[in-house]
């Protein structure tokens, strides 16, 4: 993680410099308010970005103890204002009813484009329209959804034999380093059809490419809080030279992969690609795209469906641990859904994780939702205002303002979930039927919502599902450490911070 180490708020001179810039903030504020442009209102100051650097480790707490107090509020920086909402009017407005004054702007732009360049997470206009078109087709065949299942259950039945002889063995696993490297093998083999293998370690540049991704996520997002990162940027110091240096990595191994794709189609000619189920192989088949772009594409993909995906079952194997009686319940339902008495291979028990059986598992799914309510993958997501506006909370914001809603900090929120919002609780999501009932998307902000909703939403349902029945089916989960704290990883995805160290036990063998 970064650390601020990075900008050592302890040395005279950058102390000055941050004092100079947080006194003209000030000022522009004050001058600000005694202009009182048009009668229009602005949400309260309730700190500056400084604050957000002070706070960088514990960042979504500090934003949550703010969002509980003024639901909008804004944080000073020296180059734009920046709002943070938790309200569900707002977020409904930013992200559907005017759709089209909120997008990622060129800040936003700025910030991401060294990790994920003109991928469909950074772009807006046309180009994000072309990519989504593309995407939504591809995400709702059924070669991409065939191919996809096979390599979830795959991968699944690896995982599961990992723990088998940990179990066995009575050693202690560390989940999510697992989560993530077969999370990882499973979206690469699904984007471009590639073997990692990072569960088992037989792939050095893969594994190197995974630690490589995830250092340029954090420092990605460091950028956020970091007002001095372009000036870093240009003399190649500190964070941004290891963030040029990891980049460089993945793009090495990103262009080779994509090369040899290419090279692959040219021996080819026929037949051989048509029968690929993965992403980079059709979107080679729809239009010769540059390498660039296609690098851009990878490696968004694989930001979603690698890091959200385990972070969550990371997140989601905690709140088990946690909460024994929870744990049982599911996997209770996992094997009356599954019909499983006894398992002979974990092979064999991922083939009776069918399509129909998932479809039964109503108390897994709204366990696993409850878990993305606390837990949210993405835990703050920033649109850049384009022209002045008036929220439907009366506040106004300006064009240039960086309008952001916060999955995180709104899952704990009273006023949305009532007084039982921050526990844990499945039941929330199930009618009195037992039947599972979504929430609007506006309140339950975790695949976002509007036009830009997650096109992989049933996509990481289907792979969290399939992954948490075999590993419920299987085992009983407890901590190692019940005393010990557990919390995030400042990053664009909420990883727990230094993993997850957990005993697993045989539910039932031959």
């Amino acid at each position: 993680m970064p650390s601020m180490a990075f900008l050592s708020l302890s040395h005279p001179y950058v102390s000055a410099v941050l004092c100079a810039a947080l006194t003209l903030l000030i000022a522009k504020e004050v001058l600000r308010n005694l202009k009182k442009r048009n009668g229009k209102k602005y949400h309260p100051v309730a700190g500056t970005v400084f604050n957000q650097m002070l706070n960088f480790n514990r960042m979504h707490h500090y934003m949550t103890h703010l969002a509980a107090k003024y639901r909008t509020y804004r944080l000073l920086n020296p180059f734009r204002y920046e709002v943070y909402t938790a309200e569900p009017c707002n977020v409904e407005y930013i992200l559907k009813t005017n759709f089209q004054n909120y997008g990622k702007g060129l800040y936003n732009y700025n910030n991401l484009k060294d990790l994920l360049g003109d991928g469909i997470f950074t772009v807006d206009g046309e180009k994000w329209r072309e990519q989504r078109k593309i995407s939504s087709h591809e995400f709702s065949t059924k070669m991409l959804r065939d191919y996809s299942i096979s390599i979830f259950r795959k991968n699944a039945a690896k995982l599961a034999n990992i723990v088998s002889e940990a179990a066995t063995s009575n050693n202690t696993l560390e989940i999510q380093d697992l989560l993530l490297r077969s999370t990882m093998d499973s979206i690469f083999q699904v984007v471009c059809g590639t073997e990692l293998d990072s569960m088992f370690g037989s792939n050095q540049e893969g594994k190197i490419f995974s630690d490589a991704f995830d250092t340029s996520s954090a420092l990605t997002l460091y950028r956020y809080v970091d007002v001095f990162w372009k000036i870093k940027k240009f003399l190649n110091i500190g964070s941004e030279a290891k963030l040029r240096k990891t980049t460089k990595i993945l793009n090495e191994f990103v262009f080779k992969l994509i090369n040899t794709r290419i090279q692959q189609m040219d021996i080819s000619k026929e037949g051989f690609e048509s029968k690929r189920g993965d992403i980079l192989s059709r979107f080679l088949q729809v239009k010769g795209y540059d390498s660039t772009y296609l690098r851009d594409i990878i490696l968004n993909f694989v930001i979603a469906g690698k890091d959200t995906t385990a972070a969550t079952l990371s997140w989601f194997m905690y709140m088990l641990c946690k909460y024994p009686a929870i744990q049982e319940k599911a996997a209770e339902e996992v094997k009356e859904a599954t019909s499983t008495n006894k398992i002979s291979s974990y092979t064999d028990f991922v083939s009776s994780v069918t399509d129909e059986a998932l479809e039964k598992m109503n108390y897994l799914h709204a366990a696993i939702t409850e878990t993305l309510r606390l837990y949210p993958a993405v835990p703050v997501d920033a649109k850049i205002c384009f022209s002045d506006d008036t929220l439907p909370d009366g506040y106004s914001v300006k064009n240039g303002d960086m309008v952001s809603y916060q999955p995180y900090a709104m899952g704990r929120m009273k006023f949305i979930w009532g007084d039982d919002a921050e526990d844990f609780r499945p039941e929330r999501w199930l009618d009195e039927n037992g039947t599972f009932k979504p929430e609007s998307p506006f309140k339950f902000t975790a695949f976002q919502a509007g036009p830009r909703i997650c096109l992989g939403k049933e996509f990481a349902y289907r792979q969290m599902k399939i992954f948490s029945a075999v590993l419920l089916g299987c085992f009983r989960f407890e901590l190692k450490d019940e005393e010990k704290n557990v919390t995030y990883k400042t990053m664009i995805n909420l990883h727990i911070d230094g993993g997850l160290e957990i005993k697993a036990f045989h539910r039932f063998r031959d």
